[in-house]
């Protein structure tokens, strides 16, 4: 990427990220946000009588949380440009597609990034109460990030297939509980009782955002979790494009 394309999705970049600030959606989002984990940590996880100084119950909670706000966060990516009919004059901008994509992604996925950063009272917590892992907290971290950005993906690429918001909201949220569910074990027990074969067992639930999640809640960062989130973000990325594009000439 040449420093003329960079340029294009900075300023793709800055201008999406400031119209969500400039929003007083932005904030009650991360409000819900904070709220929503806070609860399920301390009240659901019991957080307190665990016994234990470490996130995994505070990390056990993301993807259930994400699966509903971060499409709530994607939907009017493309959506609210198509209804608005705004998309014809952003597409005539000296601006590829595949620049303008990426750049209202990468801001997107900005603002979960300063929301999840917002949670940092939660390290000082567990830095107070004992002497956690470090390793597994950036680990537990850097798993959350990767996952809202593969929920992103999958909000963005629903968003540019349709003018309403509504369905797009409903499509993501069906594909990510799709994602999500693929990989939890009462599920993967389900199909063994119903005797599947292993080798499909195990290519379904290698395939769910939660497989991949959960061993970097562990502590484990293994390079093969994180090619696969950024496979998913690339592909839908891509997908979305792709339909842009055919709207377009259609």
């Amino acid at each position: 990427m040449n420093k003329q394309s960079l340029r294009n999705v900075w300023a793709i970049y800055t201008r999406e990220l400031a119209g969500y600030f400039g929003s007083p959606v932005a904030y009650v989002f991360i409000v819900i946000f904070l709220l929503l984990l806070g609860f399920f940590t301390f009240y659901v996880s019991n957080f307190f009588e665990f016994g234990q100084a470490d996130l995994r119950g505070f990390f056990q909670w993301h993807p259930w949380v994400f699966v509903i706000l971060v499409p709530a966060v994607a939907m009017r990516l493309w959506a609210e440009e198509q209804r608005l009919g705004t998309i014809e004059l952003l597409l005539t901008f000296p601006v590829s597609l595949p620049q303008i994509m990426l750049g209202k992604f990468l801001s997107a996925w900005s603002f979960l990034g300063i929301a999840l950063l917002l949670t940092f009272p939660m390290v000082f917590t567990v830095i107070y109460l004992g002497q956690p892992d470090m390793g597994g907290v950036i680990s537990g971290y850097l798993g959350s990030f990767l996952l809202a950005g593969a929920f992103l993906s999958v909000g963005q690429m629903t968003s540019s297939m349709t003018r309403s918001q509504v369905v797009s909201f409903i499509l993501a949220v069906v594909i990510s509980l799709f994602l999500i569910l693929a990989g939890y074990p009462p599920v993967n027990a389900v199909l063994n009782g119903w005797g599947a074969p292993m080798v499909l067992v195990n290519l379904i639930s290698d395939l769910s955002f939660l497989t991949h999640f959960i061993s970097m809640q562990k502590g484990i960062i293994d390079l093969r979790d994180v090619l696969y989130f950024a496979s998913v973000i690339g592909f839908m990325l891509f997908a979305g494009a792709v339909v842009i594009q055919n709207r377009r000439i259609a």
